[in-house]
């Protein structure tokens, strides 16, 4: 009697742990960037979903650096495109070379005065390695989309979400956000409501 309770116990018990396992995985794949809440640069808490029904542009930036300069395409791209619900948000990264060293603060001025950026920026994030925030571990994992899973290789890496929040591409840091094909992707996107 014994034995056959416990098998019963350890059959039911490894059950719940595969529908666990298989709704964590589900989940991952329902799951969307804009599904985050995060903080903005200011230190206000915001969740990511107020931008659903948006073509969303998500960057890890930097001021300080060779790709720096794509402030100033970001910002012309999202003045040109905000008023057909297009939003570029913009994730501050240390990550590489210690390319943004400064506070939240430092990195929003340094943002609106050189660059005059006028698009959501939010809090410094780790977008590699260890402590790399939930948004970024989404965004790189392998569950999340095959095509888009290898990790950011530098600032600047991009990624395109449709309206309903999906991923649909990704653009290497050198791809300025001018890019004929960036821009072509874009107004697809705006086209479709």
């Amino acid at each position: 009697m014994n034995k056959f309770v416990i098998i019963v116990s350890l059959l039911c018990l490894t059950f719940v742990l595969v529908v666990k396992i298989s709704l964590h995985s589900q989940s991952l794949k329902e799951k969307s960037p804009l599904d985050f809440a995060v903080f903005d640069i200011k230190g206000k808490a915001v969740n990511l979903s107020d931008y659903k029904g948006n073509v969303v542009l998500i960057v890890a930036a930097a001021s300080k650096g060779g790709f720096t300069l794509q402030y100033e395409q970001l910002r012309q791209i999202y003045e040109k495109y905000k008023h057909q619900e297009f939003v570029v948000l913009g994730f501050p990264a240390n990550d590489f070379r210690q390319q943004e060293p400064g506070t939240n603060e430092e990195i929003l001025n340094s943002c609106t005065s050189k660059y005059n950026v006028s698009f959501p920026m939010f809090s410094k994030n780790v977008v590699i390695g260890k402590g790399k925030t939930e948004l970024y571990k989404f965004l790189t994992d392998a569950e999340t989309d095959p095509n888009f899973s290898d990790g950011i290789t530098w600032n600047f890496g991009k990624f395109l979400l449709g309206r309903d929040g999906d991923i649909i591409a990704r653009y290497k840091p050198k791809t300025r956000p001018d890019d004929p094909e960036v821009i072509s992707t874009i107004e697809k996107l705006l086209s479709k409501k």
